[in-house]
């Protein structure tokens, strides 16, 4: 089988536990893909990832990917017709005017800005997430490190890889957003670039924020070619041609929204890995600010309401690996995604409510608890029904607790929702965290067939949407020629699972002051 690849699209994602590249045709079908696993590191309190793991990282995925093509259908990779980076969301990585990183990588992980967060939320008037890149700038600022007054420009880990390959910093309006608040026209807030510019000048410092924050590109829009220095980068055997368009870079959030058709209003979507966060398209941008809700854009610049955890499954995974080493010991030793199918169906057979069974999964740090370091905990009354299924099921639930928190205060405030789509590792096995979200948000959530492909192909369906949109806008785009025949399974609510799932937070909310307690916080 022969393919052409001028009429493919290429997209590759930076996740926190593998980095992606998924090839798809001018149908929107995976043909190929790649992937790399790698880890960040905890170093001197900075959750981080090297310079060194990225390029590898990247070459790594895309390697993988092109001896697929080569092993599937007998060809060299030299072209395709559209290229679209994506990453992890936000974070801080500032350069020199020699292109020079001068503190390592600060991911999203971190919670170590709350300070400038809150004095940013009370000047801007709009809630400044810890996570923010903007969030991450002034904390260095406030803190006097030495390296602000180096600083020529900064970008995310999407606008990062996407300058090395093309030499041209910009974001696309999703990232942007979670960069430095936006207006209504999907630029940078001019009255609050004046008033970091003034921030700026009192602290002693000559950067102008305008110069140091790329520019702000839309979805569809050209953003770069691949250049001679980012060809070699990508593809050190030399095989890649230079001169392949890319559309704008976007974070996770935005190919999460993209991946599953949610960027018209009223649909929403929840991604759930590392971190886990709920996007939901609002008819109209939220009145006031509230802690736990973020307010970005979605890539084409519609208002997007989002509440971000930073832990979801890392400590449910911790477990599953636990008991696979039992099995191991045992004799049994079992696949892993053999082994996430049994644990996660028999967790179905617990009490609703866990029977008084509490689990905390917080590895990291939670900003919108204010808990700078993660303490996972687990506890029982001495009279809950413990047991494997009911242990399990909390540690599912307790994925969803802090999400349940803001979701309430975002419905709370009228915000309404026509749809739910969940995607990313905890929807792998069927039925099961679909159910469970659907009860705990008391409304239907859809997992469609190409879930599992995750934000690589929704980068990829950006940068074929920038080469086959011919001015049609990013969601009717989608909905005639992507999802169109697209299946997808609908859990509703059970009224059980539902009443279920709020005793457990009664107990779960009671429960956090020992949490609060074990992580430091009064």
């Amino acid at each position: 089988m022969k393919i052409n690849t001028e009429t493919t699209y290429l997209g590759i994602e930076f996740g926190s536990t593998r980095i992606k590249a998924v090839l798809i045709d001018d149908g929107f079908s995976v043909l190929a893909s790649g992937a790399y696993g790698w880890e960040n590191r905890l170093e001197n309190g900075c959750w981080t990832y090297s310079l060194d793991d990225i390029k590898k990282g990247l070459q790594g995925a895309y390697a993988e990917l092109a001896r697929e093509v080569k092993e599937k259908y007998g060809e060299t990779l030299v072209t395709v017709g559209a290229i679209g980076i994506s990453a992890m969301m936000h974070g801080y990585m500032p350069f020199n005017d020699r292109g020079e990183l001068l503190v390592p990588f600060r991911t999203w992980r971190n919670s170590t800005t709350g300070r400038a967060a809150e004095k940013l939320t009370e000047q801007f008037r709009v809630k400044i997430p810890q996570r923010w890149s903007i969030a991450h700038l002034y904390q260095a600022m406030l803190d006097a490190e030495p390296h602000v007054k180096d600083i020529s420009y900064i970008t995310t880990l999407a606008v990062y890889v996407h300058y090395m390959l093309t030499g041209t910093r910009a974001a696309g309006m999703g990232e942007a957003s979670g960069m430095f608040p936006l207006n209504g026209e999907g630029q940078y807030d001019e009255e609050m670039l004046v008033k970091f510019a003034d921030k700026t000048r009192e602290l002693g410092y000559s950067f102008d924020i305008r110069e140091v924050l790329p520019e702000v590109r839309a979805a569809g829009d050209s953003c770069g070619r691949l250049t001679e220095e980012g060809a070699r980068l990508l593809d050190p055997s030399g095989n890649l041609k230079t001169g392949i368009p890319f559309c704008p870079p976007e974070g996770d959030a935005g190919t999460g929204m993209t991946a599953t058709n949610s960027v018209l209003p009223r649909t929403g979507n929840v991604s759930a890995g590392t971190s886990i966060f709920s996007m939901l398209v609002l008819e109209r941008e939220l009145d006031g600010i509230y802690e736990d809700i973020d307010c970005v854009v979605t890539p084409d610049g519609r208002p997007v309401a989002m509440v971000h955890c930073n832990n979801c499954c890392s400590e449910l995974d911790a477990w599953v690996s636990l008991f696979g080493e039992f099995a191991a010991l045992a004799g049994k030793e079992m696949p892993a995604g053999e082994l996430y199918e049994l644990l996660y169906t028999n967790a179905m057979k617990g009490d609703t409510d866990c029977g008084g069974v509490l689990a905390y999964n917080f590895l990291s740090g939670e900003p919108t608890l204010n808990l700078n370091e993660g303490r996972p905990m687990y506890f029982r009354a001495p009279d809950s029904r413990f047991g494997l299924a009911n242990f399990i099921r909390a540690e599912l639930y307790s994925a969803f607790g802090l999400l349940k928190i803001g979701m309430d205060i975002l419905f709370n405030q009228g915000a309404e929702a026509d749809r739910f789509t969940g995607h990313g590792g905890l929807f792998k096995v069927r039925g099961v965290a679909q159910q469970l979200l659907a009860d705990a948000l008391n409304t239907s959530v859809a997992v469609t067939e190409t879930a599992g492909e995750g934000g690589a192909w929704g980068m990829a369906l950006l940068a074929a949407y920038m080469r086959l949109g011919g001015g049609t806008c990013l969601a009717e785009w989608l909905e005639k020629n992507v999802f169109a025949d697209v299946e997808s399974s609908v859990a509703v609510p059970d009224p059980h699972g539902a009443e279920g799932f709020s005793r457990f937070m009664y107990g779960y909310r009671k429960g956090m002051r020992a949490e609060f307690a074990a992580a430091g916080r009064d």
